[in-house]
């Protein structure tokens, strides 16, 4: 999962009014007018790692910390990430290498990881011990998935029982790279376990839950979606998409942020725009020679007008079928984990959300990003939500 605008530490929500467009507004680029903007940590940074499902849930969890009237605080990426290496090869050696062992990751990892294992603040476990002051996985993936393809090959070959060593071995690594894990640390100038430290924070991790929307299973129930990162076999509970949405919309409403699983390999997702978009042609809107002017241009220079990222347009009209589709087909994919932290529009009045990405705080916005509502509809894989921000009829439905 993958990056995005800087919130400043905002105490409750912003609310500011959109104005109507004129002609001139329309047509100078995107300019977003902020209608809601929640209370969350500083933008980080995943630098060279795909643990950007890490990053997105902990500054959710962490922003979770800060509803509750608990202090701003940085947990530690990478002791869960240290731990989720560790659980991953595990799982990986049990199926015999058909699963995925890689960087990537969901949200459920978290909160799991956090029950199984605790956790510390990043001051006391940053995890970089390996001569840089950020993440940066070149050399560390490539070294833990070869050690165990080693063992499997080893184990192939010899027809013997694994030995008794594979994991101090694959642990010995992880201390190599991420650093030793602390029993016990003093924060602030208590003294902690990393589960005493756990239970400490103002939340209660069993609240949280995954929410998704696909018609290859039943609504309303849990399912497990189908993808090479969900390692753990996470389930998330089905609803329709006008359901999901409406989910996005009353937690934020309500001041909770949402941890959200998408796809940004897109043709409408622009990073030195800042934005996501899933752009149609307004056909309708275009006179007769305009139409037929665009009748006559190229697949390419369709695309190429379409996805200029000049002003604003008409976006495609996202269904449940669509979205379906496009998961079918592997066009929407689980590549990146960001925070749905506000809600904007753009000078012509579209709506938008405005997300916390974990790519620094780069420009145009900080490290903060803007997404339509189609392209939320279209390439959400599953959201992570507090269940006490649903909607009472939907949660009923869910039987929480």
């Amino acid at each position: 999962m993958k990056k995005l605008l800087t919130l400043i530490a905002l105490c409750g929500a912003l609310t500011a009014g959109a104005q109507t467009p004129t002609a001139a507004d329309t047509a100078s680029g995107y300019r977003f007018t902020d209608l809601k903007v929640l209370r969350t940590t500083p933008v980080k940074g995943q630098s060279r790692s795909g643990t950007c499902w890490c990053y997105s849930t902990m500054t959710f969890l962490e922003s979770e910390i800060l509803k509750a009237g608990g202090p701003e605080m940085h947990l530690s990426e990478m002791w869960i990430v240290r731990h989720s290496f560790m659980d991953k090869a595990e799982k990986y050696i049990r199926m015999h290498g058909t699963i995925n062992f890689a960087e990537g990751g969901a949200s459920r990892d978290v909160t799991e990881g956090i029950k199984a294992h605790g956790i510390v603040p990043f001051e006391v476990y940053p995890g970089f011990n390996y001569g840089t002051p950020k993440a940066d996985f070149h050399e560390l993936s490539l070294v833990l998935k070869s050690y165990l393809d080693a063992v499997l090959k080893a184990n192939e070959q010899s027809n013997k029982a694994l030995s008794t060593a594979w994991k101090r071995g694959f642990n010995a690594l992880l201390d190599a790279y991420f650093g030793p894990m602390p029993e016990r640390f003093t924060y602030e100038g208590k003294e902690y376990t990393p589960e005493t430290f756990a239970a400490s924070l103002p939340i209660e991790l069993d609240n949280y839950i995954d929410i998704t929307s696909f018609t290859h299973h039943p609504f309303y129930e849990p399912f497990i979606i189908e993808v090479p990162d969900n390692w753990m076999w996470g389930q998330a509970y089905n609803l329709p998409l006008d359901e999901m949405m409406q989910v996005i919309d009353h937690a934020l409403d309500e001041g909770y942020t949402v941890s959200w699983g998408t796809d940004v390999s897109e043709k409408g997702f622009s990073r030195t725009k800042g934005i996501g978009i899933v752009p149609e042609a307004d056909l309708e809107s275009m006179s007769g020679t305009e139409a037929e002017k665009w009748g006559k241009l190229t697949d390419r220079e369709k695309e190429a007008a379409l996805y200029k990222f000049d002003k604003p347009g008409k976006e495609l009209t996202i269904t449940q079928e669509l979205r379906q589709t496009a998961f079918d087909n592997f066009e929407t994919t689980d590549d990146h984990g960001m925070v749905i932290v506000g809600t904007a529009k753009d000078q012509a009045g579209n709506s938008y959300y405005k997300v916390q990405n974990s790519w620094n705080t780069v420009p145009p916005y900080d490290g903060f990003w803007y997404f339509s509502r189609p392209f939320v509809a279209y390439k959400t894989t599953s959201i992570m939500v507090n269940k006490q921000a649903l909607p009472k009829d939907i949660r009923k439905k869910l039987g929480l």
